[in-house]
């Protein structure tokens, strides 16, 4: 059977089993086992065995347990339910209110932990209850999560660029700052969007009724006090730690969780009970996702292995296209890849592959990063192999099917295309603060 049968089948076997609904996590470990142990032999074994201990002590991934802890502590302790029944309130008649609360919370604090999981499920545990609890279209609530977390990725500091970088032999600290725009105007397209579809269709982030706002000023002040402030110190001490060098990612994430619990025992609600389900909950959504995360890795080595990287990018390379030609080409063939396997692994098969292409065609180095870093921002959100959606789907509701995350997606992945096309006709765009600060 030749290679390119072998990567069709293997996509096709993939997407026929999700779409049947079967669990995510057992779908992409058992095609990785078949095809593993018939194409690769017996030694896959050994294989897995790397993959699940390279995923465990993963440094970065320990602040996705901490994030959810802290998550979970606000939300048992009402933080949750109170900080955006008061943004609810004092946004007044603004009508999606939540969610752009939602996008610009997920933005600066995906900026603030550098991964995806981590602020994509904290947002949904802390966002999602509250906007099912108003009425919110669930399309729309999932969908402002999902955009708004993977922000994290472009958004300095970002754990893809940190990557990126020594791969392709550009220095981070321009990466950073070519990062900064890109990442802003990418929020407030995501933020203008919300509003103007709300305001065209209220029913789909529904204002306060008139009688719930009247709200005199010292009520909103002791709102405020009591439900926005934490909350906004909880951050702040995550973000400050970030910022001002004092701890890293993972670090800065077990001083959220530890201010989250002296935050639910000021509130009286840090009691065994509570403490035991807050465990409880963190444990089987900390199970789900790393099984998903193990599994995942499963699947992109056996694809890797087998070839199917390669037979995708030659593929379109292939085609026979003008220097603007080739560009878009190998920016799908990262948005197709990045459907499949993870972005370590687009990292590692593609920007070996087109950083001198690019060079090679005239373009910027710097922008040319920058572009690919963007673009594969797109990958995160498109299905099958959506870190986001897999993330928001562990801890959302029963109610929440999959079908409303993929839905609640689709207009943030056609602004992602917008932005790339923005940022592809005017590359000073990126190319602006690297100059400002002395770095280009």
């Amino acid at each position: 059977m030749s290679i390119e049968m072998i990567t069709f089948l293997i996509i096709g076997l993939l997407l026929t089993f999700i779409v049947l609904g079967y669990p995510l996590a057992y779908v992409l470990g058992g095609v990785a086992l078949i095809f593993g142990y018939i194409f690769i032999g017996p030694q896959i074994g050994n294989l897995f065995m790397l993959r699940i201990f390279t995923v465990t002590q993963d440094y970065i991934l320990i602040a996705i347990p901490l994030f959810i802890f802290m998550g979970v502590v606000i939300e048992k302790s009402g933080l949750a339910e109170r900080l955006y029944d008061s943004m609810y309130v004092l946004m007044g008649n603004l009508r999606g209110g939540l969610a752009v609360a939602t996008v610009i919370t997920c933005t600066i604090f995906a900026a603030a932990t550098g991964v995806i999981g981590a602020s994509v499920v904290t947002m949904g545990l802390l966002a999602l209850p509250s906007m099912l609890k108003y009425k919110y279209d669930k399309p729309l609530a999932t969908g402002s999560i999902c955009a708004g977390g993977t922000l994290g990725i472009l958004i300095p500091p970002s754990v893809l660029i940190l990557v990126y970088g020594p791969t392709a032999s550009i220095s981070i600290g321009r990466l950073f700052a070519a990062a900064f725009i890109p990442g802003i105007l990418l929020a407030v397209m995501y933020v203008a969007y919300v509003i103007i579809r709300c305001y065209i269709n209220p029913s789909l982030g529904p204002s306060l009724p008139k009688t719930a706002i009247k709200v005199t000023a010292k009520e909103k002040l002791i709102m405020f006090l009591t439900s926005v402030l934490p909350v906004s110190a909880l951050i702040i001490a995550v973000l400050g730690s970030i910022f001002f060098g004092l701890a890293a990612p993972t670090e800065a994430a077990a001083v959220g969780a530890f201010a989250s619990c002296l935050l639910a025992l000021a509130y009286k609600q840090l009691n065994f009970a509570n403490l035991r389900e807050i465990v409880y909950r963190a444990m089987r959504v900390n199970a789900m996702i790393f099984l998903v995360l193990i599994m995942a890795n499963f699947y992109t080595n056996v694809f890797i292995r087998i070839g199917g990287g390669r037979v995708i990018e030659e593929m379109v390379l292939g085609l026979p296209l003008p220097p603007w030609g080739i560009l878009i080409t190998m920016w799908l063939i990262i948005i197709v890849m990045g459907m499949f396997i993870d972005w370590i692994g687009v990292i590692m098969l593609a920007v070996p592959l087109f950083t001198p292409i690019g060079a090679a065609l005239g373009f910027d180095p710097l922008w040319f990063a920058m572009m690919n870093i963007v673009v594969m921002q797109v990958s995160f959100l498109s299905p099958p192999f959506a870190y986001a959606i897999f993330y928001l789907k562990g801890i959302a509701p029963p109610e929440v099917r999959t079908m409303d995350i993929y839905r609640g997606i689709v207009p943030f992945i056609v602004l992602q295309l917008v932005g790339v096309s923005i940022l592809a006709a005017f590359p000073n765009i990126i190319l602006y603060l690297p100059r400002l600060f002395g770095l280009y």
